[in-house]
């Protein structure tokens, strides 16, 4: 797979660069911090929308991979209170369907973090299933620093980190280097700040050359037993594990297994 990207003039929220069987999303309002407002949430949720695609990377521009939510905005509208708080609502329940469709979405997601991820920002690397930061990365869910607790956040991020790590993150507002979100496990590689576009679509290159069907298949089975008991979660990882033999890519790979030659899947 070719890692050059291609050249596109930097136009609406997103931009959208179908390389391959990757989608690469890059949030595309930097002098904004790439905040999380209606538009910019609408934009990457409908840019999440990718069949042909096997990966989906989300990247971004300007100094800030995202630096959360539009807080002056929030601000203003504590001026009515009953209007305040059905935009208050309207905001995180547009956000929460967010975070929940990029776990949702059959391919795996990472998120490509090139500078500084807080609050709802941090939420979103979080969601992803895997993540790539620069080592000049840093991460955060500052809200306690302001009065609001970041609890909207803490759903991913102590689905991600242990307890411990993300209650400290949550409790101090601390915005931590790119080192330590690795160490906690908020990360999965540090790469030199240069190479951060590269290290992240080689990755998904090769996580792309796996077959479509059960990389969905895989992720949505981790997703459906991760809070059940012991026994339940065997069952349900049990019966995927059937589904995934009756795959036609799941034959296909055992086929290709015993001729010692390379599969051919279904989605090519």
């Amino acid at each position: 797979m070719d890692l050059s990207l291609p050249s596109q003039a930097p136009t609406g929220e997103v931009l959208v660069e179908d390389d391959g069987r990757v989608r690469r999303i890059v949030l595309n309002r930097g002098p904004q911090r790439n905040l999380l407002t209606h538009e910019m949430m609408s934009a990457l949720s409908a840019a999440l929308d990718a069949p042909d695609a096997r990966v989906i990377v989300i990247a971004a521009t300007g100094p800030a991979f995202c630096a959360g939510h539009d807080m002056k905005a929030m601000a203003a509208h504590h001026a009515d209170a009953d209007a305040g708080q059905d935009y208050f609502a309207a905001l995180f329940a547009q956000c929460s369907a967010l975070m929940a469709k990029i776990e949702s979405v059959p391919q795996p997601v990472i998120a490509e973090v090139h500078a500084i991820a807080v609050a709802a920002g941090c939420q979103l690397v979080a969601a992803c299933d895997l993540a790539v930061a620069a080592d000049s990365a840093r991460f955060g869910t500052t809200g306690v620093t302001f009065g609001l607790y970041c609890s909207t956040p803490a759903v991913p991020l102590t689905r991600t980190v242990a307890a411990k790590h993300a209650a400290e993150l949550l409790m101090t507002g601390d915005v931590v280097d790119a080192a330590h979100a690795l160490r906690i496990g908020l990360v999965n590689r540090v790469v030199p700040a240069a190479d951060i576009t590269r290290e992240t679509m080689a990755l998904a290159a090769h996580i792309a050359e796996k077959s479509q069907a059960v990389l969905a298949l895989g992720k949505r089975a981790v997703k459906a037993q991760r809070n059940l008991p012991l026994a339940e979660a065997y069952a349900c990882a049990s019966a995927a594990m059937v589904d995934n033999l009756l795959l036609e890519d799941g034959k296909e790979g055992l086929a290709a297994f015993a001729a010692k030659r390379p599969p051919n899947w279904q989605d090519g």
